[in-house]
């Protein structure tokens, strides 16, 4: 699957009267990987929320390739290739690290015909069976493919969220502060499959805290301070920048 073209306008999100969101703009095209960046509480995590329908929105709209997906429900947008992972990693944690990936795939499917292939796991196809299979060692998660995802490490399962949200590659994928917390080992892990699936095709917005990750891996960038856009560019130009210097690293 080809990257999708991300365009967001006039975002505005509002919470009691509070402004987290105040006419944000921005644009990913089809193939980048751009850093969503900025001090906490700037919104970045509220405005990938209200992207992927997480969050209704008070204003502005969202397309991709030029379709207004603006409003649309988390499956609905995930139907149309635009996926995410969480700054908090989900996982279902009773369920074994196969079976985690096996429900994301079949979280895209036909409503109707979810519950009867969760249930009858022998009538997964082959194509899905080999696609988790080379999911699982692509993310060097076959020493803990059956164990279940509560029982595993807090990195292993950010892997297994960043695995699943590949099952059915995406168009566009979301990463929320995908090494936040975790080991350089699966910080390196992550770093190469981002830009792993950025050079198959997958376009990428990433929010994250990690400036070397971000200079390293990224286009450009976005910074957002205090719910409204700050500067947008190259990411070293971007970060030298006095203004920029000053809402996210203090001056």
């Amino acid at each position: 699957m080809t990257g999708g073209e991300l365009a967001v306008h006039g975002l505005g999100k509002a919470y009691a009267g509070v402004r987290a969101l105040d006419d944000v703009s921005f644009a990913v095209a089809a193939g980048e990987i751009v850093g969503l960046i900025g001090p906490n509480g700037s919104g970045k995590t509220t405005a990938i929320d209200c992207v992927t329908g997480l969050q209704r929105l008070d204003a502005g709209t969202v397309h991709l390739d030029g379709r207004d997906i603006t409003g649309r429900r988390p499956d609905q947008v995930a139907h149309h290739g635009l996926v995410r992972t969480f700054q908090q990693v989900r996982t279902f944690e009773t369920l074994t690290v196969r079976h985690n990936l096996r429900v994301a795939a079949l979280g895209r499917r036909p409503r109707s015909r979810r519950l009867a292939d969760l249930v009858r796991p022998d009538r997964e196809p082959p194509a899905l069976r080999d696609r988790i299979d080379e999911l699982i060692e692509t993310f060097a998660l076959g020493p803990v493919a059956h164990q279940a995802a509560g029982e595993i490490s807090y990195g292993q399962r950010k892997l297994v969220e960043f695995a699943a949200a590949c099952v059915t590659p995406p168009r566009v994928l979301l990463l929320d502060e995908p090494v936040a917390a975790v080991n350089p080992s699966i910080g390196n892990l992550i770093r190469d499959r981002i830009r792993d699936l950025n050079a198959e095709g997958t376009t990428v917005l990433l929010v994250e805290h990690n400036i070397e990750l971000v200079v390293g891996l990224c286009h450009r960038v976005v910074v957002l301070n205090q719910g409204r856009t700050l500067a947008q560019g190259k990411p070293a130009e971007v970060i030298a920048r006095d203004d920029v210097q000053e809402a996210y690293f203090g001056g």
